[in-house]
């Protein structure tokens, strides 16, 4: 800043000195001054001041400066030489009018400008008269008179205010600056997943505002998907235990049944059929869980894609129904269809809607068994359809609703054997991938519903 300081006034001074030689060209009354002193200095050099030994003086300064007039007059009025040739006998009113309204009339163009100057030979006055055009005049000029120091500081005090404060308001913006920048700097550096986040107070609406407000929301985005990864560590650790247990135990069952059989030690042909059903139930069982672990290792590997075409929704719901109306057939379900007759139709993946809703079928059995209700719903609306699937089992708490589409999460984590906590957040990523949302609402032993709702047509 003091360097800028220093280089703007010398470029100041440079630029006012080049130019005013280059537009303010002419003379000032400095310069005319100058002359007058020269041209007396070389006239009391001469031995007496009569015309013969002034006329070669006056001439010679007139033919370097043509655009003056000089006059020498004694001190009656009357013209010892004039560099125009003329020779008048001035009165004292003719001299008076050729000074009035000066300096006002500097750059009158009808009247030239004249000073005055005298000079003593002997007690005798002798007077020079400089005159010229106010076209010969430079176009500006400024002058300050000053009888003692002290007034300089009417004029000095306000220049240099006039120079300083520019600066320092500059000084103090960019330290502002400097200092906002060097927050958001330092902040930027203790950015880490596993560190609290630094929020920044910047109210301003200006760049470096607004850069702090991104840096808020993006510190609090990290913060947030650090939290999500430390959940999903969580949720990882949680499934391999209860994907030891879930295993442990059915291995054992069918290790036993099979070293029974291998041995030949059962009863009769009865408890050799009940083993026999029990290896296989535990297999399969065992062959499931496997099954959602190669499900998970799917989608950490690669994005759910979907291949969509026209389908007859209510076709496919009525199969599904079918299916599950004969699995349940005999174990004291009431089961609840509302199809309609007529077909509807959408475009989407049938092979990831059907599998959306057999999950969702498969958690109402699992889940709402007490309720021993099974319900399977379709209703066309004018560009969306809603499907629903409820129980009236035993639900799920309030607290639970926006976490139970979340991957590895279940209701009950005490209980073991009843899944790994990913099927919801499979329905809810194939929902999501057709433009669509699924709504829970749940009363514990009233009724528990899952509502999807899709776009007929994606956008």
């Amino acid at each position: 800043m003091l360097i800028s300081i220093v280089i703007s006034f010398t470029l100041f001074v440079w630029i006012s000195t080049l130019s005013g030689k280059l537009w303010n060209k002419g003379y000032d009354l400095n310069a005319l001054n100058s002359i007058s002193q020269e041209v007396l200095s070389a006239i009391e050099q001469q031995s007496t001041y009569d015309k013969n030994e002034v006329q070669p003086i006056l001439d010679q300064f007139h033919i370097n400066h043509p655009a003056l007039r000089f006059e020498w007059i004694s001190s009656d009025g009357s013209t010892l030489y004039d560099t125009y040739g003329e020779m008048n006998n001035y009165s004292f009113q003719q001299l008076a009018d050729r000074f009035i309204n000066m300096p006002n009339n500097l750059w009158d163009e009808d009247n030239p400008i004249t000073l005055a100057y005298s000079a003593n030979k002997n007690g005798q006055p002798y007077y020079l008269l400089l005159s010229l055009s106010s076209d010969a005049m430079k176009q500006g000029q400024m002058y300050f008179f000053v009888r003692t120091l002290k007034a300089l500081y009417s004029w000095a005090l306000p220049l240099l205010l006039s120079f300083f404060v520019p600066y320092f308001l500059s000084l103090w913006l960019f330290s502002s600056v400097n200092r906002r920048i060097g927050r958001l700097n330092q902040a930027l550096n203790q950015v880490n997943i596993r560190s609290d986040v630094i929020v920044l107070e910047d109210k301003a609406k200006d760049e470096i505002g607004q850069l702090t407000r991104h840096y808020n929301l993006m510190a609090q985005r990290i913060r947030r998907q650090a939290d999500e990864i430390d959940q999903f560590d969580s949720g990882r650790k949680l499934l391999l235990s209860n994907l030891s247990h879930d295993l442990r135990t059915p291995l054992t069952m069918i290790l036993g049944y099979a070293e029974t059989i291998y041995t030949g030690t059962y009863n009769d042909e009865n408890e050799l059929r009940t083993s026999s059903k029990v290896i296989l139930q535990r297999s399969r069982y065992m062959d499931k869980l496997l099954d959602q672990l190669l499900e998970i290792a799917r989608l950490d590997g690669e994005s759910l894609e979907i291949h969509l075409a026209p389908h007859n929704l209510s076709e496919m719901m009525r199969k599904i129904a079918a299916d599950y109306m004969l699995f349940l057939d005999g174990q004291s379900f009431s089961i609840e269809v509302d199809i309609p007759d007529g077909d509807v139709q959408a475009v989407i993946d049938v092979s990831l809607v059907e599998r959306a809703i057999r999950n969702l079928m498969d958690n109402a059995v699992r889940y709402g068994k007490e309720g021993r209700f099974l319900g399977i719903g379709l209703v066309e609306e004018y560009d969306v359809v809603c499907i629903t699937v409820k129980d009236k089992g035993r639900g799920i708490a309030p607290e639970d609703h926006k976490l139970i589409f979340e991957r590895f999460y279940r209701v009950d984590r005490g209980r073991k054997g009843e899944g790994l906590g990913i099927g919801l957040s499979i329905v809810k990523e194939i929902v999501e991938s057709h433009q669509g949302y699924i709504q829970l609402m749940s009363t514990p032993h009233v009724e528990t519903l899952f509502l999807i709702r899709l776009p007929k047509h994606l956008k």
